[in-house]
């Protein structure tokens, strides 16, 4: 069965963008653990207070509310496929931002996945 899809400009920005949210997003989360403290009500309390995790759920948060409108028009099938850009876009900004190596064995990796969109959505 073929599907009418209605690809605008602004369904293609929230399939690319909130991927990238999400994992800039996993980064500051990363960034939050290595200032946590133990799991006291104390810790607990200070990680709840913390910037960057404060920052981290409000990049989550509007990463979501653009994926409830790119769904929207777009089947989930299809759209879902796109998360899978996270596993791409995650490693490259450890790499930058924690420097994290970036392996060959990623790069292959990576390329199967975006491989892998491609055939999910032709």
């Amino acid at each position: 069965m073929a599907m009418n899809l209605n690809l605008t400009p602004t369904v293609w920005f929230g399939l690319f963008f909130t991927p990238v949210l999400i994992s800039a997003g996993q980064i500051l989360f990363k960034l939050t653990s290595a200032k946590t403290g133990n799991a006291s009500a104390q810790g607990l309390l200070a990680l709840a207070l913390s910037p960057t995790l404060l920052i981290a759920l409000a990049v989550y948060g509007i990463g979501t509310i653009i994926w409830i409108f790119t769904i929207k028009s777009v089947p989930l099938t299809i759209a879902y496929s796109f998360m899978g850009l996270t596993f791409c876009i995650v490693p490259l900004l450890a790499a930058v931002f924690l420097g994290e190596a970036v392996t060959l064995r990623y790069a292959f990796g990576a390329a199967l996945i975006i491989s892998g969109m491609i055939i999910i959505n032709s």
